[in-house]
């Protein structure tokens, strides 16, 4: 039975790795078996940092949100309460945009909600 070296589909799934561990230092982005350990760290990583962004954005939203509302007298649950309340359907990235970019809007937002401190 003839030898079967695989040289070509080796060479491309190799070649696949390193191309992905361009960038990473030293032995990292030159030697294969080293490679394909941080690259598949790496792609784990990204993708638990894709679900933890979200976290991340949320946590900002919230941030901001209270710190506006807070200038209005009332704090950021108090003010959340009363949106549900008043059927205002603005969502925390809309809010928190609004309380950065223009917070005279957001203050016409607190006082339409009716919120209290």
């Amino acid at each position: 039975m003839p030898r079967a070296k695989r040289g070509f589909k080796a060479r491309r799934r190799r070649n696949r790795i390193l191309k992905a561990a361009s960038g990473f230092h030293s032995a990292r982005s030159r030697l294969f078996a080293y490679a394909k350990e941080v690259v598949m760290k790496a792609w784990v990583y990204s993708y638990a940092h894709r679900r933890r962004r979200k976290r991340d954005f949320r946590r900002l939203w919230i941030t901001r949100i209270n710190a506006a509302a807070r200038t209005n007298g009332t704090s950021y649950s108090r003010l959340m309460h009363a949106l549900k309340g008043a059927n205002i359907g603005l969502d925390r990235k809309v809010l928190s945009d609004l309380a950065v970019a223009d917070p005279a809007a957001f203050s016409k937002v607190v006082q339409t909600s009716g919120a209290k401190a």
